[in-house]
């Protein structure tokens, strides 16, 4: 700006010599040379120091912005880095998630169907014995085993069992959630001709939680090839 300034001032001064030259001689015109010279050396001399000043402060603006923009490339590199890392994490979470809901479907399809045997007479025990329905015609989600059911998720779940017998005496079930007897279902039959009862329940279970029938001792069961105690449960809804 001081240096544009000065390039006015002189050239008006240049204008005005040359008017005066016209009116007044040579004289004027050595003065007036004169003074203009002066003039330009004293505004060299003011405003070259100004120039180099600013040239240097522009300078330092530009080391300033090129080492600012380098820091902006580094933080958006390291940005990009740990948005590719979360990106991984978020995709792994959801195999994760993917992998346990298909668990989940497959351990809520749970059902089982089962016998008791085909060698007719069960019993009588000295002890309470437990019955392995040792006929398995469903066993959804292999939740049965060897007369034991394991849940295998929290839920809510049915039972049915249903039990023959075929002589003079007692006929009964224990019902045993773990080691729990929750249910006793008993009989007297007067005679040898085929009897039968029925019952259900309805459990919250905890995964885990087993669920097996037991013959009290000196009852006695009966069953052939015609399944005629059964023992059945399905999972109703998780929780």
């Amino acid at each position: 700006m001081r240096v544009a300034f000065g390039l006015l001032v002189l050239l008006l001064g240049l204008c005005g010599s040359g008017a005066q030259g016209e009116s007044g001689g040579l004289g004027e015109e050595g003065e007036s040379s004169e003074i203009q010279e002066e003039w330009i050396q004293q505004t060299t001399n003011t405003t070259s120091p100004d120039i180099w000043a600013e040239m240097k402060e522009l300078r330092d603006m530009v080391v300033m912005l090129k080492v600012y923009v380098q820091m902006l490339q580094h933080d958006n590199s390291e940005m990009a880095g740990r948005l590719t890392s979360s990106e991984r994490e978020l995709l792994d979470s959801m195999k994760r998630i993917d992998k346990l809901e298909n668990l989940n479907k497959a351990n809520t399809k749970v059902a089982f169907y089962t016998a008791l045997t085909d060698a007719g007479y069960v019993g009588p025990f000295t002890t309470d014995t437990t019955l392995k329905f040792s006929k398995v015609f469903t066993n959804i989600g292999n939740a049965y085993n060897a007369g034991f059911f394991k849940a295998p998720v929290k839920g809510v779940y049915y039972f049915q069992f249903t039990v023959c017998g075929h002589h003079t005496g007692l006929m009964g079930v224990y019902v045993y959630k773990n080691n729990q007897k929750i249910m006793f279902n008993v009989e007297w039959k007067e005679d040898q001709l085929y009897k039968y009862f029925t019952n259900s329940v309805i459990l919250e279970l905890m995964a885990g939680d087993e669920i097996h029938l037991a013959l009290p001792a000196t009852h006695v069961l009966y069953d052939d090839g015609s399944n005629q105690s059964t023992f059945s449960g399905a999972l109703l809804f998780p929780l």
